[in-house]
C-alpha cells in the first residue's frame, strides 16, 4: 500500500527559511506613518474621535457635550527612544470638586488602550488649576497597578464599560 506521506521529501535545502514580516503595529520601532497616521494631528485627531464618545457616568451627555475632553488637550510628544509614541491627554472636571474626576480618567484610559492596536506611552491628567485634588487623581490615574486593580472590581468595570461602550 502506497502511503500519502511517501511523496513527501525530507531532504535538506539551501534556501533558509522564510520570515513573516510582522505587521507595523506590533513592532515598537514603527513609526507613525508607519502605524498608518499622516502625522501627529492625525494621531492626535483619532485619539479625540476615541474619546468624544465616551459618555458622563452622571449626565446623559458625552465628555464631549461638557467640555470635560477636548481636542486642544491632547497632546502628541516626542517619542520614548524605542520609538513608541507619547500621547498626552488632559482633561477638565466640570466642577473643582468632581467626585467623579478620577472614574473620568480612568474611561478614557481603557478607551485609548483598547481603541489602538500599537504600543503607546500614555499619559493622562486633569488640566491645571481644574481640580481640588488634581495631583493625587493625576497619581491614581497614571499608576498601572492602581488601574489593574481598579479594572478588577466589578462594580468599577461595569461603570467604565457603561462609559465607554459605543452608541449602537
Amino acid at each position: 500500500m502506497i502511503s500519502f506521506f511517501s511523496k513527501l521529501s525530507l531532504k535538506q535545502t539551501d534556501k533558509p527559511p522564510e520570515e513573516i514580516e510582522k505587521p507595523a503595529y506590533m513592532d515598537k520601532s514603527a513609526s507613525l506613518q508607519e502605524l498608518g497616521y499622516k502625522d501627529d494631528n492625525d494621531l492626535r485627531e483619532t485619539i479625540y474621535d476615541f474619546l468624544r464618545t465616551i459618555r458622563d457616568p452622571e449626565k446623559p451627555s458625552t465628555l464631549e457635550d461638557l467640555k470635560v475632553i477636548y481636542e486642544e488637550g491632547i497632546f502628541v510628544k516626542e517619542p520614548t527612544a524605542d520609538n513608541v509614541p507619547v500621547l498626552r491627554v488632559e482633561y477638565n472636571p466640570t466642577v473643582p470638586h468632581c467626585s467623579l474626576a478620577t472614574l473620568i480618567g480612568l474611561c478614557i484610559r481603557i478607551k485609548i488602550q483598547r481603541s489602538l492596536h500599537h504600543p503607546v506611552k500614555l499619559d493622562i491628567f486633569i488640566k491645571k488649576g481644574a481640580h481640588t485634588t488634581e495631583d493625587e487623581i493625576n497619581k491614581q490615574i497614571n499608576d498601572k497597578e492602581r488601574i489593574a486593580a481598579a479594572m478588577e472590581n466589578p462594580n468599577l468595570r461595569n461603570l467604565v464599560e457603561n462609559c465607554i461602550a459605543e452608541e449602537e
